[in-house]
């Protein structure tokens, strides 16, 4: 079956490749090449964030995660399993994703100030390198990627279209009910940091994500949020909150400062939608903070909708 996928992040490339090498004619028709995209700044790290609704966020996260494991380890792939911890100021309940991982334990002894935490191993992706891994995977299957800006989804009867546009369905398909959420990060050099770290449950959100070469540093949680420029003070006060989960960055270089456009919504939308007069289109966006996370389950569901659509031919 001739597929069109429009857009060109972590979603519409994951999507793209798992409907390739399925044997389907796959197309990515994106504004933005995947080096381009908001999730070529994403800290990629796998963890629920901003995404609803829970019961199908927390499969799609799971099947994500057993993928993201066989893909770990793999020098083009850029995906590596790191030891995480969550530190929070006051105690919690286990989270609600917590069957998504093999194996999450408390932490008896928390920093100075947090009243408890959690660990587990997550996968962690280098996006400029998964990026092209996937990129890499989708021509081999024979898949295209060209850039091409759209007024509308293509109206086409001979094709399917799968929607992985993220926040330009606001315009796309006049959905208000998406947002941006901005998120600002620092780049610093790596200095032996390799676990992540979560401080989720301050004012302002901070994490470290380590890499090869450098750790991210966030970040910011800008609700309708649109301006895509680094904030110094946002920038500075990021630097000096890691610094205080992570004293090891205490005056570690900063390399870059890199923003995004969170693509939320109060439920990801992950749904057919039948055209009388096109061809089908199977919608999938909305992922907020959580396209990584999400992205191999939700590329699941969207072959499996796309095998129905065909009838399984």
């Amino acid at each position: 079956m001739r597929i069109l996928v429009v857009g060109a992040g972590v979603v519409g490339l994951t999507c793209a490749v798992r409907l390739a090498e399925s044997g389907h004619d796959v197309h990515v028709l994106a504004r933005d090449l995947p080096l381009e995209t908001t999730s070529a700044v994403a800290a990629a790290w796998w963890y629920p964030y901003r995404a609803a609704p829970q019961d199908r966020v927390a499969t799609w996260a799971a099947r994500s995660y057993a993928a993201f494991g066989d893909l770990a380890g793999r020098p083009d792939t850029g995906v590596v399993l790191r030891p995480s911890t969550e530190v929070f100021r006051s105690p919690q309940p286990d989270p609600w994703w917590a069957d998504a991982v093999p194996k999450l334990t408390r932490v008896p002894d928390p920093p100075s100030g947090y009243a408890g935490g959690w660990s587990f191993v997550s996968p962690v992706a280098e996006m400029p390198v998964y990026l092209r891994h996937l990129a890499a995977r989708l021509a081999t299957a024979g898949g295209t990627l060209t850039r091409m800006a759209l007024g509308g989804l293509p109206e086409t009867r001979d094709a399917v279209v799968v929607n992985c546009a993220g926040l330009a369905n606001r315009s796309l398909v006049g959905d208000d009910r998406l947002y941006p959420v901005r998120g600002q990060v620092v780049l610093l050099r790596q200095v032996d940091v390799d676990r992540v770290w979560l401080d989720g449950t301050s004012d302002e959100i901070t994490y470290v994500v380590p890499r090869s070469h450098d750790v991210v540093a966030g970040g910011t949680d800008d609700v309708d949020g649109w301006d895509r420029r680094p904030d110094p003070e946002a920038a500075d006060r990021i630097v000096a909150r890691a610094a205080r989960l992570v004293p090891e960055l205490a005056g570690a270089e900063v390399l870059g400062h890199r923003v995004g456009l969170r693509p939320c919504r109060d439920a990801v939308r992950l749904e057919v939608e039948r055209r009388p007069d096109a061809g089908d289109v199977v919608h999938c966006y909305g992922h907020g903070g959580a396209g990584v996370t999400l992205s191999w389950g939700c590329a699941d569901e969207v072959a499996q909708l796309v095998e129905e659509i065909s009838g399984g031919e």
